[in-house]
C-alpha cells in the first residue's frame, strides 16, 4: 500500500474519533445543561465572552461623561445565568462584563456556607480597596427580603434551625494573574460576585453608597 493512502485512512480516522467525541460532548451538554457554560470555552473564552458583552472593548468614560457623572443615575443588573454585569445610567445599559459567582451558582441564597450568590434587589453597603482582589463593593445582604426567604426557606425544612443566614456578600476582582477565572467562567467564590481586575476598577469610581444592584437568575 501506497504511502499516501495510509496517510488518508490515518486522517479518516482521525477526522472520525473527533466527530465521536463531539458528538458525546453534545449528548451529554443535552443531559447535563450546566456544562453548556463551560463548553463553548473550550474553543476561545475571549471571543465568546467579548461578542456576549455590550461595548465590551470600549472604556466606560468613552460611554459616560464622568465630569458630569451623577452617581444617583448609576445602576447594575447581574444576570447569573448569562455571567453578566451591566451598568446603567440613567437607566440605559451603557457597557457589560464577564463575571463568574458562587461555586453553586444556580439558586439562590438561603444560608452560609451553600455557596451560593443571592438574587434580588441590593444596594450598596460600602465601598473599599482589597489586598487581594482589588476592590470590595458590600452588599446590604442580608436585607429584609433576604430574611423573609431565609425564614420560608426554614419553615420548609430546606434550613435547618441552627444555619445562619450570612453575609460578606460583594463584588471583587480576583488575585493576581487568575484573569483566566472568569475567562474561563469558573464560579471560584463563596457566594460573591467577581470580575477581572481592570473591570471592578472601571466600576468602583461609578458607585456610592446606596446604588442599586439588581441580581437576576
Amino acid at each position: 500500500m501506497s504511502q499516501p493512502n495510509i496517510n488518508h485512512r490515518r486522517s479518516l480516522q482521525i477526522f472520525s474519533s473527533l466527530t465521536l467525541v463531539a458528538s458525546l460532548l453534545g449528548i451529554y451538554a443535552i443531559a447535563n445543561p450546566a456544562i453548556n457554560g463551560y463548553l463553548p470555552c473550550l474553543i476561545n473564552c475571549e471571543v465568546v465572552a467579548a461578542n456576549e458583552l455590550l461595548n465590551q472593548n470600549q472604556e466606560i468614560a468613552s460611554l459616560i461623561n464622568l465630569k458630569k457623572l451623577d452617581k444617583k443615575a448609576i445602576s447594575l443588573v447581574i444576570e447569573k445565568s448569562k455571567y453578566k454585569l451591566t451598568v446603567y445610567y440613567q437607566k440605559k445599559p451603557i457597557k457589560s462584563y464577564a463575571i463568574v459567582l458562587g461555586a453553586n451558582p444556580k439558586d439562590d441564597k438561603l444560608r452560609q456556607g451553600d455557596k451560593r450568590t443571592p438574587e434580588g434587589i441590593f444596594r450598596v453597603k460600602e465601598l473599599y480597596y482589597h489586598s487581594e482582589w482589588s476592590k470590595f463593593i458590600l452588599l446590604d445582604y442580608p436585607n429584609q427580603d433576604s430574611w423573609r426567604k431565609f425564614s420560608q426557606a426554614k419553615a420548609r425544612g430546606e434550613v435547618k434551625v441552627n444555619d445562619d443566614i450570612g453575609g460578606e456578600i460583594g463584588i471583587h476582582g480576583v488575585e493576581k494573574g487568575q484573569d483566566w477565572l472568569i475567562d474561563r467562567r469558573i464560579n471560584w467564590t463563596w457566594g460573591c460576585i467577581s470580575l477581572k481586575n481592570k473591570d471592578v476598577d472601571e466600576i468602583y469610581p461609578l458607585l456610592q453608597r446606596g446604588t442599586i444592584i439588581q441580581i437576576l437568575h
